[in-house]
């Protein structure tokens, strides 16, 4: 076992203290170590939300945490633990008397950073084991210094406060929400939804010095409409990182065109149908795609990525010429921490690469798989380059066609609204199965001619790229299933001339 985790949560600070800042409590807790490495990641999230259901507002909601995660290093293995707790403002769900968004005190703190070093006093030689990074070592540099008296990193310098979001944020949003509704009520349909928007501060401090700082705005909204007719079930997501590119009336005249396609209704057997999937479900399914490219794991020969002899699949082409599978944490589009932060090790990350610059990585370029995910210590096993994961994705072939011109061409085939409980069922292929839901459609001669019965469905994404008839444009998306993990996509719709509905499904 190369390291041991846990979490201690922890109430408000003494009563009357004044809270410290959280680049504040990382210093105090670098100060308290006696390990022979720590690193300390200290987050501050602040949260708020909407709940709709039958064309009414229901509940709102807004909360801010603060976390803070000591790594001790200890000879070559490692501990961890976290001290968390969550501040729901006075009305919130959940708020309780006296719950602030400071978790250490002095003592806790210093109790932390022992039992840290404890776990790692306990825990055998970490197999990921490397020098921690400083500021010469991470690849990011300082910068320069900024006022604040730290190195200049994304979003300020690392003394900077935390940026926090509020519910001005939906002021527009609410606004025309509620537009939306007097709409549907009209015309019988009823609208259902959840919006969220969070912005997360991250402070990581080392003992080797390195000292960075990143803000993180993450907003998301999903509907649901329906309508009195069996199966009248639609789904829409979107991420976005303010709000100010969310275009409630649009939204709601698409959702208001795929009920209208509801009113036929079709059934269908199982069987292998050309099939339109759009840019959510292709999120869906390259995001299990990223998620399974651990170069570790395919060295070891137990995944999709291997080759027998512990080789892998590098610079073998998966997919169409042109097509690029790629992440970038400075996308304008899709920004995201520049830096590696990781509480844990696996064959995904390592603690010991806590700061490590992130930058433009190909994961698939002009159709072959040129890289995958490599730590330090998975890139030393595999003499390959270090390309740590990024928290975004983006799927692009060239194309320019929209989903509406992919429709406009299909003689005859299906169109998908999203896909639902994705499970793995061989590593090895990556076969996945899953479950069509909220609008499975009938195209016949470029027009959609009704619903289709639900399906479940077995494919894996690595085999699609390599069947795929048809890619278009790249527009930005969100997932359904790995909504709450994965939010910053950039997908086409594809077109596959032979998808697997392996069955019917009674859900509807």
């Amino acid at each position: 076992m190369s390291q041991v985790t846990g979490a201690d949560t922890t109430r408000a600070d003494r009563a009357g203290a004044v809270p410290e800042a959280a680049h504040e409590i990382v210093e105090r807790a670098l100060a308290l170590s006696r390990a022979d490495g720590c690193v300390v990641i200290a987050t501050e999230s602040s949260s708020v939300n909407l709940r709709w259901a039958t064309n009414t507002l229901t509940t709102n909601g807004a909360s801010r945490d603060r976390s803070i995660t000591v790594v001790s290093v200890v000879g070559r293995s490692f501990g961890v633990r976290t001290a968390s707790t969550i501040d729901t403002p006075a009305g919130g769900r959940g708020a309780r008397p006296g719950d602030v968004a400071h978790p250490t005190d002095a003592d806790g703190l210093a109790e932390l950073v022992r039992a840290a070093e404890d776990a790692a006093r306990e825990a055998e030689d970490a197999e990921d084991y490397a020098d921690l990074l400083g500021p010469t070592t991470a690849g990011l540099g300082t910068g320069g210094l900024g006022t604040g008296g730290g190195p200049v990193t994304a979003g300020g310098t690392f003394t900077d406060p935390a940026a926090r979001t509020g519910t001005a944020v939906f002021a527009a949003f609410a606004r025309d929400l509620a537009e939306a509704f007097g709409s549907a009520r009209a015309e019988g349909r009823r609208l259902f939804g959840f919006a969220q928007h969070d912005v997360t501060t991250t402070w990581l401090g080392t003992s080797t010095g390195l000292r960075l700082r990143h803000s993180q705005p993450t907003g998301s909204v999903e509907w649901n409409a329906k309508s009195g007719v069996p199966g009248g079930s639609v789904w829409h997501g979107q991420s976005t990182h303010d709000f100010t590119d969310v275009d409630v009336a649009a939204t709601d005249a698409a959702l208001r065109s795929r009920l209208a396609w509801c009113e036929r209704s079709v059934e269908l057997p199982a069987g292998r149908y050309e099939t339109l999937l759009p840019p959510s479900a292709v999120a869906d399914l390259m995001i299990d795609l990223y998620w399974s490219a651990a170069g570790r794991d395919a060295a070891e020969g137990r995944t999709v990525f291997s080759r027998p002899g512990g080789a892998t699949r590098i610079g073998e082409a998966i997919g169409p010429a042109g097509l690029r599978l790629f992440s970038d944490p400075a996308d304008p589009e899709l920004a995201t921490t520049p830096f590696v932060t990781a509480a844990s090790s696996s064959s995904m990350s390592s603690v010991f690469d806590n700061g490590l610059a992130l930058g433009a990585t190909d994961w698939i370029r002009d159709g072959a798989l040129a890289a995958l995910v490599q730590t330090r210590a998975s890139a030393r096993a595999t003499q390959s380059p270090v390309t740590p994961i990024i928290d975004n994705l983006v799927l692009d072939a060239g194309g320019s066609a929209s989903l509406e011109e992919m429709i406009a061409s299909t003689r005859r085939g299906l169109l998908l609204t999203s896909l639902w409980y994705i499970r793995e069922v061989d590593p090895e292929v990556l076969l996945l199965t899953g479950l069509t839901r909220d609008g499975v459609y009938l195209v016949e001669n470029g027009e959609v001619t009704g619903a289709v019965n639900n399906f479940r469905f077995n494919e894996s994404p690595v085999d699609l790229l390599g069947r795929t008839a048809q890619l278009g444009a790249a527009t930005r998306t969100m997932a359904r299933e790995w909504a709450d993990w994965f939010t910053l996509t950039r997908m086409p719709p594809m077109r596959v001339p032979d998808f697997n509905m392996s069955s019917v499904s009674p859900a509807s």
